[in-house]
């Protein structure tokens, strides 16, 4: 070899060189695991009857942080599952309820008329993320891996599915009811690959009912994320894939039957068992330490005021809806000219009729004192906040702090309520035996936070996390950029390992 054909030889293994140092180094998967109304101490109190190889399993050779709260209010499904993916709050990626009101218009988070179910002939298709507005962590690693990365979302709840996957996701798929199949909308897709129509034929008929409140819904949830990885190849592939898997059944069961009962405790139990062979699956599929993957919640859930109050605690039921009516009525009298001046009530938020007050002469703040003046004799309620101004409230700071990340000013609403703890909206009965969420209290807001696998160090943390350090997390571990909105932290403890 001349001397010149040294030096080319040279600077190729150079450049080699080079590039193998410029690789990134990252996971073959990213799996998301959110339990609907998972609270955080059920990683405990079903210690004694979970599995080895599930739960546990995480917990075990995993990283927990202890005390990962959500640092907004209302405390519900849409915002949470927006708010783990984007890494920030309704302040700034608008998802600001299940439902709520965009000028006077009751509008749902998903609610998408521009687009068509897939898969079925019913109107629970068509969704799709566009009222969200901020990035999520498969939106950033499309971006970084030039869009060569596959994202998924399943859930039973079309809004668990979708606004997780993001809105470059190649798919999001959930339950129709109404056809007793898996579907998607036309903003992923004009046809359902094979292998979901062929799941889809596997299991219609299956569960009898809605999946959403039987445990079999958990079972359901984990064959289709099993079924996504097979056929997808997800993790497979030589590209870093994330599948984001929600489980809806336990809200379900959970709003109906409550905490501590042998209805939620079936699902959980269920939940622990499906886990376990979800994670053998990706042993051999992804293999051992090559996917990271983390376990959440998207909110938490009270105990059964009945239940407390033969026990002595304070506690109770708030029917919001029927105030909404009341608050409606009592600002007729003093406004007899008017029309309506309240929209509506949604998650402890209440919501003003801009353009009815505007036509009727009347001022937007006149009304809004009002309104809260007369909220404020109500006994169950421990504060009135306007709003709009919401960092000058005189109220402890960790609520005036989780209302100023809930309050986005054209979906929010004008007047936020605080019931007192243990009060919670939903039918005030004396035989209710269910449950619900919302507010910023522990019981809602303290939700597990648990990371796994791919240089995931064991150990654990009881330092103040929250919801929106998730996504930054995630992104530092796979040196990609945070969500375009995001304003969590990196959790040190897992990312710098």
């Amino acid at each position: 070899m001349n001397a010149r054909n040294r030096f080319q030889l040279l600077i190729v293994c150079a450049c080699m060189a080079v590039s193998v140092m410029a690789q990134v180094e990252r996971p073959k998967l990213v799996v998301g695991v959110m339990v609907d109304q998972m609270r955080w101490d059920y990683l405990y109190y079903y210690g004694d009857r979970y599995g080895e190889k599930g739960v546990k399993r995480l917990l075990d050779d995993g990283f927990s942080c202890e005390n990962t709260m959500i640092p907004y209010v209302p405390t519900v499904t849409a915002i949470g599952h927006a708010s783990v993916y984007t890494g920030t709050t309704p302040a700034q990626h608008g998802i600001c309820g299940n439902n709520f009101f965009i000028e006077n218009k009751d509008v749902y988070c998903c609610g998408d008329s521009t687009v068509k179910s897939v898969g079925s002939d019913t109107k629970r298709g068509k969704m799709s993320p566009h009222y969200m507005l901020a990035s999520t962590i498969g939106d950033e690693l499309k971006i970084a891996t030039d869009y060569r990365s596959k994202v998924i979302g399943i859930a039973i709840k079309d809004r668990a599915a979708i606004l997780p996957a993001g809105h470059s996701a190649d798919a999001a798929y959930w339950w129709d009811k109404d056809a007793g199949c898996f579907v998607t909308s036309t903003f992923y897709m004009n046809e359902l690959p094979s292998w979901v129509t062929k799941f889809n034929k596997k299991h219609h008929g299956d569960i009898k009912g809605d999946p959403i409140m039987k445990p079999e819904g958990v079972t359901l949830t984990f064959d289709m994320a099993i079924a996504a990885l097979d056929n997808e190849r997800l993790g497979q592939r030589g590209e870093t894939d994330m599948l984001a898997i929600s489980i809806s059944s336990t809200d379900g069961i959970g709003h109906q039957y409550g905490t501590h009962t042998p209805e939620t405790d079936a699902a959980y139990l269920q939940f622990d068992k499906d886990l376990a062979r979800f994670l053998n699956v990706l042993d051999a599929k992804v293999g051992k330490g090559q996917y990271l993957l983390f376990l959440t919640a998207d909110h938490g859930a009270a105990h059964n005021y009945n239940t407390l109050l033969k026990h002595r605690i304070p506690a109770g039921g708030w029917e919001s809806w029927e105030t909404a009516k009341q608050l409606r009525q009592y600002l007729k009298t003093l406004h007899p000219e008017a029309d309506n001046l309240v929209t509506g009530e949604n998650s402890y938020r209440f919501y003003l009729h801009h353009e009815n007050i505007e036509k009727a002469g009347l001022s937007l703040q006149q009304v809004k004192e009002e309104a809260m003046e007369w909220l404020r004799k109500d006994n169950r309620i421990q504060f009135v906040i306007d709003f709009a101004d919401a960092a000058n409230a005189t109220v402890p700071p960790i609520i005036r702090d989780r209302l100023c990340y809930g309050y986005n000013p054209d979906r929010a609403g004008d007047i936020a309520v605080i019931t007192k703890p243990q009060v919670f909206a939903t039918t005030d009965k004396p035989d209710y035996r269910g449950t619900s969420h919302g507010a910023w209290n522990p019981y809602d807001a303290h939700i597990p936070c648990v990371f796994f696998g791919w240089k995931v160090p064991k150990g654990s943390t009881n330092k103040a996390t929250y919801m929106t350090d998730i996504a930054p997390t995630v992104c530092a571990m796979l040196h990609i950029q945070m969500p375009n909105a995001c304003m969590g932290s990196a959790i040190t403890e897992i990312s710098d390992n």
